[in-house]
């Protein structure tokens, strides 16, 4: 299974990490300096969740922000209770 959400299609992304040297001008110094920029990734924070896609129930992975803005649609939940709304439509 790929590393890319579902519904947003965000993947892994390439960036770099920063290093510093040095004592903030605030602070009595001279100011600080990138000293070394290294290779690193940004790896989108996906969830394996059940949703409805096309009518029927699928795991699939989707970004959390994906679930956030409200485009994972669950599966309603199955109701294992005899309630006394399907007792009275069954005996009607």
């Amino acid at each position: 299974m790929p590393r890319r959400c579902h519904f947003l299609g965000t993947g892994t992304r390439s960036g770099h990490k920063k290093t510093y040297r040095g004592r903030a001008k605030y602070l009595g110094g001279v100011g600080i300096k990138i000293t070394s920029k290294t290779k690193r990734t940004f790896k989108p924070n996906l969830q394996k969740v059940r949703c409805v896609v096309n009518g029927a129930p699928v795991r699939v992975l989707a970004s959390t922000k994906a679930m956030r803005m409200g485009l994972v649609i669950k599966p309603s939940r199955r109701k294992y209770t005899y309630t006394r709304e399907l007792k009275a439509a069954s005996g009607a």
